[in-house]
């Protein structure tokens, strides 16, 4: 299941033999594996024949990023390959899951506020990463309105048009949603130290029942960012929402800029899986041009 280079590699980073292979669902990008090794324990291994090799690397730095702030579990990183040598792959420790204990919500909510208080040194992280398949660039910037136009927004509404999917009509709009920008976003605040892709099929529940973030596209952003997308799909209960709030109260108008938050995800999602995002990307903008 998985091929003799890439095991050889990894046996010789662990120091021991593979004993098993396991087939891990979940992942539509990404090929994932449950290793038992020789001493009996787990590991996980996320690996992707087509992946660019620094791929694994930024997401294993995103991973250690969100594990300082130690609000929420996050899983370890075990190993992770070379930019210089292929396959890419990742292992990190393997985290069984159970049922979800008595105050997940809630834990969830405030781990949440409590990794984004944990702040980050600018508008941006420290170097260009990944969102999904997708390079995410991450060039600091001093305000959030420039940053959320300039790495985020505009990349993406490029790679968009170069495909073919981004009609006139919606580039004037983005235009228009740019000069108003700076008047939408609210009140300033410092840099929110964010997972990225906080979907729900990256929140995984540990072997306690405790909340895990997984799969991580990191940055410091406007901690609305990560709300707005677990609004985005929906998995995630009210109860999240209001722990959250009781820990870090949201600004004033956080509701009304929710769909501007969600462009850059549906933006993404065109880019990942086509043109039969564009509608929804379309009224989202219609809240604001």
């Amino acid at each position: 299941m998985i091929g003799e280079a890439l095991r050889g590699r990894v046996e010789s980073l662990l120091g021991q033999s593979i004993r098993s292979v396991i087939r891990v669902s979940g992942g539509d990008i990404n090929d994932a594996f449950e290793l038992g090794l020789a001493d009996a324990r787990s590991v996980f291994l996320k690996t992707n024949a087509h992946a660019p090799l620094t791929m694994f690397a930024a997401e294993a730095r995103g991973l250690e990023f969100l594990r300082e702030a130690r609000a929420l579990r996050i899983p370890e990183v075990v190993a992770v390959s070379s930019a210089d040598e292929g396959p890419a792959f990742l292992l990190l420790e393997f985290i069984r899951s159970a049922k979800r204990q008595p105050g997940f919500d809630e834990q969830l909510g405030r781990g949440l506020a409590a990794l984004h208080r944990a702040g980050a040194p600018h508008f941006g992280f420290s170097e260009p990463n990944f969102i999904g398949r997708l390079a995410q660039e991450n060039q600091p910037h001093s305000s959030w309105p420039e940053f959320y136009r300039r790495e985020r927004l505009e990349p993406q509404l490029r790679a968009a048009a170069t495909a073919g999917n981004a009609p006139r009509t919606l580039l004037r709009k983005f235009e228009q949603l740019f000069e108003r920008l700076p008047e939408l976003v609210g009140e300033p605040e410092t840099p929110a130290r964010l997972h990225g892709d906080l979907w729900n099929g990256n929140l995984h529940v540990d072997e306690h029942g405790a909340p895990c973030l997984i799969d991580p596209a990191v940055y410091g952003g406007h901690r609305e960012m990560d709300l707005a997308m677990m609004r985005l799909f929906g998995g995630f209960r009210e109860r999240v929402f209001a722990a959250y709030a009781e820990a870090f109260p949201l600004s004033n108008g956080h509701a009304e800029r929710v769909r501007l938050c969600q462009l850059y995800p549906l933006l993404v999602h065109v880019n990942l899986f086509g043109a039969g995002y564009v509608g929804a990307l379309e009224q989202a903008l219609s809240a604001y041009v």
